[in-house]
């Protein structure tokens, strides 16, 4: 079937059209033969019936010879006895034999179609045999009637849908192959698009027809799709770009301090070299590690689906920071349930808490909360400083990869401008939200995430 069947969208709707509308066609011309057959040997019986029902009666009472000739609807009549013999005949069968051979004869009505040639020519005849008792006994009356209206109906509708139904379908076929190569030429104007973009003319756009229909949808998600692509290849030669930068600086630093150690022969000062050496390592190692999580995130690895005390989560990674230069307060509540990856919490937590002791003046307060109903409710984790705060116009900038304020938040303490995109990137991946808000003083960075939902209480039996 896939060798004659047509390949392309408009030739197999062409296709589908003119069958769908052949076997209508069909179907249609047989009920309209049947219909009109019907309705016209209807009329005939109708007819032939009452003129072999006047004959019987007259046959009944003895009358035969007040039998007139065929009436209009009737063009013979002919009686005959139980012995075959025929008693009375119109003039168009006079001299013929009986129509029904000798038979065992009862009363009542049935209909028969013949062929009759002195009569009909070669038209059928549509009989109505009528048996009644006489006082000679039983007879039987026939009464014929032509179908040549019939037969000439037939023959008409049947040459009109021979010579027509072609001409329908090849109608039906020319609309369909015109009207679906207009409606799929802007397909095709879109696929030669899609196709002549490369990764370098992301800046491309499909043509979008004036049809507002599905195809003009289609183009426009098409043109929204290249939309989020062109961003995503703008942000990824900047990131890539700035990650060089990046690196490039530590890589410097470390290289010049090591010719510096090579250079120098005093060996009281070889850990102080040592040491800067270190720090850089450590440095580059933290940027190293910062892009890795950056580029699992971008894989959108799936999260491990764990059920966690957010308070635990959070009191843990402040513990953890005891010593620090600024210290933390916290005000966490009990029983904040989400579901995610703990590790990865823990993250979005220490980025936020680097981010806010960086900048802060004296104080980092975290507090931790649930708002909405029973149905929908969402933890809400917030991390305050008493730093210079972030302007309005940079509030979402300051989420960007590595990101650096002009105010005085952007002041050189040891980031590569990645804490905040690391934990807005995690959270969004637990389904939540990172945002900065409106304080008083200082920064305010809000996390939501969706509580997870309650457990269903075990029952004994």
């Amino acid at each position: 079937m896939r060798r004659w069947w047509p390949t392309t969208v408009r030739a197999r709707a062409t296709a589908a059209a003119v069958l769908v509308v052949a076997a209508a066609l069909a179907v249609a011309s047989f009920a309209l033969l049947a219909l009109l057959e019907g309705n016209l040997l209807r009329n005939a019986e109708r007819d032939a019936a009452q003129q072999a029902q006047t004959v019987a009666r007259l046959a009944a009472a003895g009358d035969l010879d007040l039998m007139r000739p065929a009436t209009r609807g009737a063009d013979f009549v002919q009686v005959v006895n139980a012995r075959g013999r025929v008693l009375r005949a119109t003039p168009n069968l006079a001299g013929l034999p009986a129509l029904a051979p000798a038979a065992p004869l009862r009363p009542g009505t049935s209909f028969h179609t013949w062929r009759i040639r002195p009569v009909g020519g070669e038209h059928r005849q549509r009989v109505v045999e009528v048996t009644t008792q006489t006082p000679q006994g039983l007879v039987s009356v026939f009464v014929g009637t032509s179908l040549r209206d019939v037969d000439a109906a037939d023959d008409t509708t049947t040459a009109a849908l021979v010579v027509g139904g072609p001409l329908l379908l090849a109608t039906v076929g020319l609309v369909t192959w015109r009207v679906t190569g207009r409606a799929l030429r802007p397909v095709e104007a879109i696929r030669a698009e899609v196709a002549a973009i490369s990764d370098r003319g992301l800046h491309r756009r499909v043509p979008v027809p004036p049809t507002r229909d599905e195809v003009a949808r289609l183009a426009e998600t098409v043109n929204t799709t290249l939309d989020r692509l062109e961003s995503s290849g703008i942000r990824q030669r900047r990131f890539i770009a700035d990650a060089s930068h990046e690196l490039r600086s530590p890589i410097t630093v470390l290289r010049t301090q090591l010719e510096v150690a090579l250079a120098v022969r005093d060996p009281q000062l070889w850990p102080e070299l040592i040491g800067g050496a270190l720090e850089d390592v450590e440095r580059l190692q933290q940027l190293a590690s910062d892009l890795l999580l950056l580029a699992r995130i971008d894989a959108a690895q799936p999260v491990a689906a764990v059920r966690l005390d957010l308070g635990e989560v959070v009191g843990d990674a402040v513990a953890a920071r005891l010593g620090d230069r600024v210290p933390v307060r916290s005000s966490l509540a009990a029983g904040v349930a989400v579901e995610g990856s703990g590790l990865w919490l823990t993250r979005v937590v220490t980025n936020l808490l680097d981010n806010a002791q960086r900048f802060a003046d004296g104080q980092v307060e975290v507090t931790l909360g649930v708002t909405g109903g029973p149905d929908a409710r969402t933890a809400v984790l917030e991390v305050r400083d008493d730093g210079p705060g972030i302007a309005p116009a940079d509030r979402e900038r300051v989420f960007e990869r590595f990101a650096r304020l002009d105010d005085a938040r952007s002041r050189d303490h040891g980031g590569a401008g990645l804490g905040l995109a690391i934990a807005r990137d995690l959270t969004a991946h637990h389904g939540g939200t990172l945002t900065a808000e409106d304080s008083p003083r200082g920064a305010r960075l809000v996390v939501r995430l969706p509580v997870a939902p309650a457990r269903a209480a075990a029952t004994t039996g």
